[in-house]
């Protein structure tokens, strides 16, 4: 184990990748973890409620587990998988693909290297991180099987660091789009969860994106928003005095600016616009 500057980093030798899409990713065959653990630590992560966190000592934030060896993993269950019928992977839905030592360890884009080589039906890549931009040229490759999801819950920077200070500006994401967009690369926006964000936030993503998708704790943490107040995330709401938007309905408010900028198509709520 080895630390630098921050989580301790592990590394293992996976025997599976490729888990059965269930639950909120049951419209996919897959999904697909290129690490284990999240050194973003945002503090509304309901995976901070699941097994993989709640048996580990360490906090949340502070692990990252790097799969070596990943790609010959995956080449090998992507043949037999794709031998049973269609193939469409998540990736990934407990982890960021691009952790910040991704920079060094380049597990997430060897996977994609191996999924360029053998597409699957579908991919959707989950990230907040400008990282993934170095990867433009595999999605290149997978023209019309991929699509970039970025996380991008505010557009408000102060908020960002409440909620999630280790996690990567809003502005750098916002740039990250843009350059997508400009390599023909699919990519949406993905607002989830719903953190507070001002009446400016539609207009500024609109050039940049033609598809949004919006989620909350409620919809979005697999539990109904029973794993998010958990955490007590209502607190930090209360102590930022914000807490007229910490309720059921405050994605409508959203989705209302957002239609405003967007056709009705372009906007998604919840796990329809995570599908394939």
């Amino acid at each position: 184990m080895s630390r630098n500057n921050g989580p301790d980093y592990a590394y293992t030798v996976p025997k599976t990748l490729l888990n059965k899409g269930t639950g909120f990713l049951s419209g996919y065959s897959h999904s697909l973890n290129p690490y284990t653990g999240c050194s973003f630590g945002c503090s509304y992560c309901y995976v901070r409620q699941m097994p993989v966190a709640k048996f580990r000592k360490a906090e949340w934030g502070t692990w990252v587990d790097v799969k070596r060896q990943a790609a010959e993993v995956l080449r090998k269950e992507l043949q037999k998988a794709k031998a049973k019928g269609p193939v469409t992977i998540f990736m990934s839905s407990s982890t960021d693909p691009y952790q910040p030592v991704e920079h060094r360890e380049r597990i997430t884009r060897s996977l994609l290297e191996t999924m360029a080589d053998d597409p699957p039906d579908f991919l959707l890549v989950q990230t907040r991180s400008p990282l993934v931009c170095r990867d433009i040229d595999l999605f290149a490759r997978l023209e019309g099987k991929v699509r970039i999801s970025m996380t991008v819950e505010t557009d408000l920077e102060d908020i960002r660091k409440a909620f999630s200070p280790k996690a990567p500006p809003i502005q750098a994401r916002l740039n990250a789009l843009r350059l997508l967009a400009e390599a023909g690369v699919p990519a949406q926006a993905t607002i989830a969860p719903v953190l507070p964000s001002s009446d400016r936030f539609a207009a500024a993503l609109r050039p940049l994106v033609k598809r949004v998708c919006v989620d909350d704790y409620e919809m979005g943490d697999g539990s109904g928003g029973k794993r998010t107040r958990a955490l007590g995330i209502g607190a930090l709401y209360e102590q930022l005095g914000l807490e007229q938007w910490y309720k059921p309905d405050t994605y409508r408010l959203v989705v209302e600016r957002l239609r405003q900028q967007f056709a009705e198509e372009e906007v998604f709520v919840s796990q329809r616009g995570f599908e394939p």
